[in-house]
């Protein structure tokens, strides 16, 4: 007689050690800098629009403006050129990616949730130092503005942790749109809230309307937090850095609830 034993298989799940899992964050951050970095349509209009209007407006025309101006226009522009990174390439590419499947299969893979996101935040950071380091050295060498190396190094902070509020309207804009549509979209606020935010004209040159709306969008915050770090007195930080803080954690967390519904 024949006796038949059942085959029991016994589920085992592995959990990744706590240095594979950093292991995986940095391969995917290496992988998101070098896609772009070797991307010439995302990195040459990045790094170059930004200069171009500095050595328009500061180089070229400084002469007929104040001193201070150079300066200034190197803190507007500098805001201007980090608001960048975040929308076009956080929050089009990720529109892209949702449209093209990428998204889906990066989900599928044996890699953290946050890495994906957590990379093209780095990426963003990475474009924002770069193009400030640019346009510092465009001001000192070409526009005469004189900066101590505190100035410097508290401009070049300012600006490359300021990439992340525009990370997360990045995000939620990649949520909202469709990868056909999002340059435009991207396009239609970047350029207004740039403008609104008195980066080309200062704020009080600007009619008492367009004045008071300047508070609500984040460039106008992040461009005080930097004309502070050129010298220029734009009263008590504090309130800026927690507008941009606060800004920063509630839309992140409006685009985090929209990927977990439609992904």
């Amino acid at each position: 007689m024949n006796t038949l034993t059942p085959l029991h298989t016994e589920r085992t799940t592995t959990a990744m050690t706590g240095r594979r899992v950093l292991g995986a964050y940095l391969q995917e951050i290496r992988a998101e800098c070098l896609r772009y970095l070797r991307s010439p349509s995302f990195v040459l209009p990045s790094m170059l629009f930004p200069a171009v209007f500095y050595l328009m407006f500061a180089v070229v025309l400084g002469a007929r403006q104040s001193a201070d101006a150079p300066r200034f226009l190197l803190a507007a522009y500098a805001t201007f050129g980090v608001m960048a990174p975040g929308l076009f390439g956080f929050g089009v590419s990720l529109a892209m990616e949702r449209d093209n499947g990428l998204l889906t299969l990066k989900r599928a893979l044996p890699m953290p949730p946050a890495a994906y996101l957590l990379g093209k935040m780095v990426m963003a950071m990475l474009m924002s130092l770069m193009i400030t380091l640019l346009l510092q050295v465009l001001a000192i060498t070409l526009a005469g503005v004189s900066m101590t190396a505190v100035q410097m190094l508290r401009l070049t902070v300012v600006c490359t942790l300021g990439a992340l509020p525009f990370c997360a309207l990045g995000l939620l804009l990649g949520t909202l749109v469709r990868g056909h549509g999002a340059p435009a979209v991207v396009n239609l606020l970047y350029l207004p809230m740039a403008f609104l935010s008195g980066l080309w004209f200062p704020l009080s040159l600007l009619p008492p309307l367009i004045r008071g709306l300047a508070p609500i969008w984040p460039s106008h915050h992040l461009n005080a937090l930097a004309q502070a770090a050129v010298g220029f007195d734009t009263g008590n930080p504090w309130p800026h850095v927690l507008w941009l803080g606060v800004f920063t954690v509630v839309v992140c967390a409006m685009a985090a609830r929209r990927l977990r519904r439609h992904g």
